[in-house]
């Protein structure tokens, strides 16, 4: 790819590439950043496996997770998107899901929202108004609120270990 798939006022939205692996382990390294994640360990292999997936997303559903940079930069300060997943969760399986995952630097700035803003708008252009699903671990609460903005509203709660989810949903 030799471009952003999508570009706003401060990004530039891209789809997933293999020069793409040292940011997305940078990104994840930070445990707070990982802290609604789920009790799940970080590391080359496993951010090789999320990138993997979010380039399958990609190949076999035609939208998928973004690498979100600044504009014109290389840094990678975040992932978001309307990505296909499978979860064994009633209500979210084989249902699109958006989600976000940015550097703790970037928080409180609204960057987290322009993305998805873009990345949802996206989605609608290409793939239509169907529904939109989304997950949040309950005490992410600014997360939350950024689905709440962006339209998204709760339809349920699902138990994951000792936490919960919030199940969202976008008309």
């Amino acid at each position: 790819m030799t471009g952003p798939e999508i570009a706003t006022e401060r990004l530039e939205l891209w789809r997933p590439q293999a020069r793409d692996l040292p940011g997305l382990v940078d990104l994840l390294a930070d445990d707070e950043v990982r802290r609604f994640l789920g009790a799940r360990p970080t590391g080359e292999v496993e951010e090789f496996n999320r990138l993997m997936r979010n380039a399958g997303g990609w190949a076999l559903y035609g939208h998928g997770i973004f690498t979100v940079r600044p504009k014109g930069a290389d840094e990678i300060i975040g992932i978001a998107g309307v990505f296909h997943s499978w979860r064994g969760i009633p209500g979210l399986d084989d249902v699109p899901e958006a989600g976000w995952i940015f550097a703790r630097k970037t928080w409180g700035q609204g960057i987290a929202g322009e993305a998805m803003r873009a990345a949802i708008a996206w989605y609608r252009g290409s793939h239509g108004n169907g529904r939109i699903a989304c997950m949040i671990n309950e005490p992410n609460l600014a997360s939350i609120a950024l689905a709440e903005k962006l339209g998204f509203r709760r339809y349920g709660t699902h138990p994951q270990g000792d936490d919960m989810l919030i199940l969202l949903e976008l008309g």
